[in-house]
């Protein structure tokens, strides 16, 4: 019965993991840095033969940022929007000054001639939580769902 148990754990982990990994955009998160001010987290996957990837930030048609140089901020995002790439395939966008109510962000991701993929996501200011360990977190439950399934499964590869 153990075995049975053990083998339905090890099924449903490698599901979860090569579900999770053939996505490229894998998370978007966010939270406040100050009072008004907005830090978005954009987490993708590469392929292996991956050359310059580019990132940006949209709502709509409306461009907040991007780390193209070929491409032009919408004018009243200038000062209020940066975007950068950071290590550990992160693209972070830093948004000033954000408006009451719900705002949709679009967090776009192109790796060289290849189709973008995007993952779009609505924040509402008065449930925004602060920058923190605990908020990042909560909102990466995916990646608690999987240690915790996956810890009864190493313990029982030790008992047995």
């Amino acid at each position: 019965m153990y075995t049975f148990v053990f083998l339905i754990r090890i099924i449903s982990s490698c599901f979860i993991i090569g579900f999770a990994s053939a996505q490229k955009v894998i998370q978007l998160s966010y939270c406040s840095i100050d009072e008004d001010h907005l830090r978005m987290d954009c987490k993708y996957s590469l392929p292996s033969e991956s050359s310059e990837v580019f990132c940006k930030y949209t709502h709509g048609e409306r461009l907040f940022d991007t780390t193209d140089p070929s491409e032009e901020q919408h004018a009243p995002f200038k000062k209020r929007a940066k975007a950068r790439i950071f290590p550990g395939n992160i693209c972070r966008l830093l948004y000033k000054n954000l408006p009451n109510g719900k705002s949709t962000f679009t967090c776009n991701i192109k790796v060289g001639d290849s189709a973008p993929v995007t993952k779009t996501s609505v924040v509402e200011k008065k449930l925004l939580l602060p920058c923190s360990a605990w908020s990042v977190l909560l909102q990466s439950c995916s990646g608690l769902l999987l240690t915790l399934m996956t810890f009864p499964m190493l313990l029982e590869i030790h008992w047995l």
